[in-house]
């Protein structure tokens, strides 16, 4: 019987100081920090950018255009200052700038300066592929659509990573069926048949589905609270991105 399950070698405890966003409210000046973690939480959040310009009407592949010239814009002018007037949510910091960017946009007059030419924020998920299963389908307004992009690549993103620490502990086919439970998809698979396909007692499958939630909530909290500037917006950032999905 695999009843012991390995788990993932993980630290449980969640460090508020070093997060991305609060790194860059905290800067001072240029700072290569800042930019750094700037650059990650632009390269996880770009699907909200680009759901937000689809919406307001512009065509598959010049808000492709918009949304990689928000970015290097944001990534370059390096107005730490700026954002650091901003009140604490990259969420809304977001939006924010974006709205700004769009009324001031002048495609022609500023299509040379996006980037110079270079995409510092390669959007290569943007192929028609997967441009397909981000384009707005719904009838949401674009702040609506953007609020529930967010909410879902942040879940995504966490999933990534509670998948990443399973693979490495050697359960890949463990968070394989499980997630499924974590998600609650219709066609998900029972316990008992999850624990006669992993060699697994029931009981044991409940244990790891308990010990898998509880990873997954603190990882959840973890990567909200690298969008916020201090500790106790989390819980109220967590209670906006379920009504958010609810709706």
């Amino acid at each position: 019987m695999k009843d012991a399950v390995a788990q993932p070698n993980v630290d449980t405890g969640v460090a508020f100081t070093t997060t991305h966003w609060s790194v860059v409210l905290q800067a001072q000046g240029q700072s290569s920090a800042a930019e750094e973690a700037l650059n990650k939480l632009c390269r996880t959040y770009w699907r909200p950018i680009y759901s937000f310009v689809r919406r307001s009407g512009v065509a598959p592949e010049e808000a492709e255009d918009l949304t990689q010239g928000f970015f290097s814009l944001l990534l370059e002018r390096r107005d730490f200052d700026a954002v650091r007037k901003e009140k604490g949510r990259l969420r809304s910091y977001l939006l924010t700038s974006l709205k700004h960017f769009l009324a001031s946009e002048h495609r022609r007059a500023t299509a040379a300066k996006r980037g110079k030419g270079q995409r510092l924020i390669p959007l290569e998920e943007l192929e028609m592929s997967g441009r397909r299963e981000i384009e707005p389908t719904d009838a949401l307004t674009a702040e609506r659509l953007y609020e529930r992009r967010w909410a879902l690549t942040l879940m995504e993103q966490v999933l990534r990573r509670l998948k990443d620490e399973y693979d490495t502990a050697g359960n890949t086919e463990l968070f394989d069926s499980l997630k499924q439970l974590l998600a609650d998809e219709v066609e998900a698979p029972s316990r008992a048949e999850i624990a006669l396909r992993l060699g697994m007692t029931e009981n044991a499958v409940r244990q790891a589905l308990h010990r898998l939630r509880q990873r997954y909530q603190l990882l959840l909290r973890e990567e909200i609270g690298h969008t916020v500037a201090v500790s106790s917006d989390i819980e109220d950032e967590l209670r906006h991105l379920i009504a958010v999905l609810r709706t």
